[in-house]
């Protein structure tokens, strides 16, 4: 199959005019800084306002701004937050992952970018952390925010509104496993007129990428092992940008347009060893070679108008239109022992996105310090998905066709009153209302639409025992609830590459294909946090949560009579199970060492700390948790400005342990622990100058994950890499 010419780097010549534009700023002679002290740089265990954000909000929320973001150079959004508390990923160290909050993933976590629903398969790791202004982790679901958040909601607010003038550049070169790779970014600020300011930013990166593993598989009578090779490249680049004007009589209007295409590719060998074959079903091949190649494109405008009343309240119009496509390549090749080949499988994988949505926010300060906020949501998706599959030129699903389409609706109107009962008490309350409609397409011709609609009281209290006092006492009582994506009720199967129709494939190798008849699930939840803050930016918290989950949806492997093959398949599907119960308990303290130690260096502290515990009602024990939620996570950190110098160091551990899960009677899944040990060095080599050096997963260890089901298990081991990186930071 030939591959397409990567997207993204014909659009590197964008970033000409920003290079030369910067060689003629640093062309332009500059007053000569006063040979003076050594230039120090000032590192806090928080900044001072993203503490305070924290501490006046009624409903438990972690800001997380520019400083930490920044500090140990991380490459993706994921390696980031997984420093965070409650935060973790389910890919292995350096490779990113899906992002779970409490152990809970699958969209479970409700992510937002700038407090809009991430769509189209768009990942946060496609993200540059130099697109990001602020992160902010809310806990527990709130009126405004929306209920789609059983574990949580993370919210990514990219560069916001001019602030003051900047005109940044940063490059970076790193290194991983002996490939090399480099990344660009710019970001400007500016105001065209006193009515009129702009910020601006682009990222580019592309980075050679090296993996290697090996998957043992055994059954009754049969065993065997594949080692498996591959050389890769991650590429993309992203832009977006803002504009505001200010209008008559204060009012506020932001146009902010965005775009995205990344993707990566990769060629992937492998070797099969046929350790016994008493049934003669093990595969038949001795090598294979699969060339891939996979593109995701984005296009986003969102608008706002903020209008003042006379009645001193406000209207917040905001509305957006967004298109996201994908486009998947691949081709396997089999090769038997003496060179031949023996089959080739053409995949190919288109998906079209398109979504739209309008909200309404009515926000007014009423008598008593009442701040009541109510609001209309309306948003619609539309899901096309293409996949077509040719073993040696022949399709393989042609009796079904080759498209299928989703779309889905959501209505929404919520009210919230906040407000402070007495100087010990504040309290925020909300009810919100959603329905949805979904419709997907199943193989034969129908159109399954299901409708829903959920109310979710909120009820968010703070108490201070001494209002002027640095201790509180949180509770919120909550009901949210996760609907499935609009790509799980696509029924288009994905066929297993090793095992081709119309021939039996087994439980470990299943086909995949989604469920257009799946349901909501609903939660209900309580969290209670104690927090004491300290001073010099420093905290300490324990939270406490639980949720009860009904309608849980778990993707499961059956044996299935199916219309794309004349014998029975194994097929994985999502599918409502039952119900489930998840609690944890969250720790987290920082501060600088000094606060317990006057002498102590200039050293600042974090730890945070979780521990998880669930259970499927209907499976049996032990280890009917939810899906890959590990029992516990654990980060510790440290800051060091060192006196007299221009420089700082940090260090950083991450520890999972590992866990196992029992999806059924006759399925389980398990992995080992994982860590990653982290550390950076900062110079600042001028007031605009500074330069970043930090090297990730320093202890790397091999990633094990095993499955079994009716029988058959496969064991996979995939190796982990260091990696090294530097960063020039110039402020133009």
């Amino acid at each position: 199959m030939p591959r397409p010419c990567p997207t993204p780097w014909p659009l590197a010549s964008l970033a000409l005019p920003l290079l030369s534009s910067t060689a003629l700023a640093q062309s332009v002679p500059q007053p000569a800084p006063a040979a003076s002290a050594v230039q120090q740089v000032e590192v806090q265990a928080a900044r001072p306002e993203d503490l305070e954000a924290r501490r006046r909000s009624t409903a438990s929320k972690i800001v997380v701004g520019r400083d930490e973001i920044e500090r140990y150079g991380d490459s993706t959004l994921g390696e980031l937050l997984k420093r965070l508390p409650g935060v973790t990923l389910d890919g292995r160290s350096g490779r990113g992952g899906n992002i779970r909050m409490r152990g809970m993933g699958g969209g479970y976590t409700q992510i937002l970018l700038d407090g809009e629903a991430v769509r189209g398969g768009l990942s946060l790791d496609q993200l540059d952390p130099d697109q990001v202004e602020r992160i902010e982790i809310i806990r527990a679901p709130t009126a405004e925010t929306g209920a789609r958040a059983i574990a949580g909601t993370i919210n990514v607010i990219t560069r916001e509104g001019y602030r003051k003038r900047l005109n940044d550049l940063k490059l970076g070169l790193g290194t991983e496993a002996g490939r090399w790779g480099g990344n660009v970014s710019w970001s400007r600020d500016d105001r065209i007129d006193e009515d009129l300011t702009y910020s601006a930013s682009v990222s580019l990166w592309n980075a050679r990428r090296y993996d290697a593993g090996s998957t043992e598989t055994s059954a009754t009578g049969e065993q065997w092992l594949e080692d498996s090779q591959s050389d890769g490249r991650r590429r993309g680049v992203w832009s977006n940008a803002r504009l505001q004007w200010k209008l008559p009589g204060g009012d506020q209007l932001m146009l902010m347009p965005s775009a995205m295409v990344a993707g990566n590719d990769s060629l992937r060998q492998s070797q099969l060893q046929v350790l016994r074959d008493d049934n003669g079903d093990a595969p038949r091949y001795a090598t294979s070679l699969t060339d891939s190649d996979f593109t995701h494109r984005m296009l986003r405008l969102n608008g706002q108008w903020r209008q003042n009343l006379a009645s001193g309240g406000r209207i917040e119009w905001r509305g957006g239109v967004g298109l996201n496509t994908s486009q998947s390549l691949s081709q396997r090749q089999e090769f038997k022992a003496d060179g031949q080949l023996r089959r080739t499988l053409d995949e190919r994988s288109d998906s079209r996105e398109r979504s739209q949505h309008l909200n309404a926010k009515f926000s007014q300060l009423l008598e008593g310090d009442h701040q009541l906020v109510a609001g209309l949501e309306l948003e619609g998706a539309q899901r096309n998905e293409e996949r077509q599959t040719l073993q040696d030129g022949v399709p393989q699903l042609k009796t079904l066709g080759t498209e299928l389409s989703a779309r889905s609706l959501r209505t929404a109107a919520y009210v919230q009153d906040e407000f402070n009962l007495n100087p010990n008490w504040a309290l925020s309350g909300g009810l919100r209302w959603e329905g949805i409609t979904t419709r997907g397409q199943d193989i034969g011709g129908g159109d399954p639409e299901n409708r829903s609609s959920v109310w979710t009281p909120l009820l968010h209290a703070v108490w201070k025992p001494d209002p002027k006092g640095r201790d509180q006492l949180r509770i919120s009582i909550t009901r949210s609830y996760k609907a499935p994506q609009l790509g799980q009720l696509m029924a288009l199967p994905n066929l297993s590459n090793r095992y081709p129709v119309p021939g039996p494939n087994t439980p470990t190798s299943p086909d995949r294909a989604g469920n257009p008849n799946l349901q909501p699930e609903l939660a209900s939840g309580i969290d209670i946090a104690l927090e004491r803050y300290l001073p010099a930016g420093g905290l300490l918290s324990a939270n406490l949560f639980h949720r009860r989950i009904s309608g849980l949806m778990r993707t499961l492997t059956t044996l299935e009579t199916v219309p794309w093959s004349d014998q029975p398949r194994w097929v994985a599907r999502p599918a409502n199970v039952g119900d489930a119960w998840t609690t944890g308990l969250e720790l987290e303290a920082r501060g600088s060492l000094r606060t317990w130690w006057p002498d102590a260096p200039a050293v600042d502290l974090r730890a945070n700390a979780s521990l998880f515990r669930s259970q499927v009602d209907g499976v049996p024990g032990p280890d009917n948790r939810l899906d890959q939620q590990p029992g516990a996570t654990l980060n510790a950190g440290a800051d060091w400005r060192i006196a007299g110098t221009p420089l700082t160091v940090g260090a950083s551990v991450n520890w999972t342990p590992g866990y196992a899960t029992r999806l059924d009677e006759r399925q389980w899944v398990s992995q080992n622990r994982k860590q990653s040990v982290d550390a950076y060095l900062l110079w600042q080599i001028a007031p605009w100058a500074r330069l970043r050096l930090s090297a990730a997963n320093l202890a790397a260890e091999d990633a094990l994950n095993r499955s079994t089901s009716f029988g058959e298990t496969s064991l996979s081991r995939n190796e982990t890499y260091l990696s090294l990186r530097s960063q020039l930071e110039l402020k133009l």
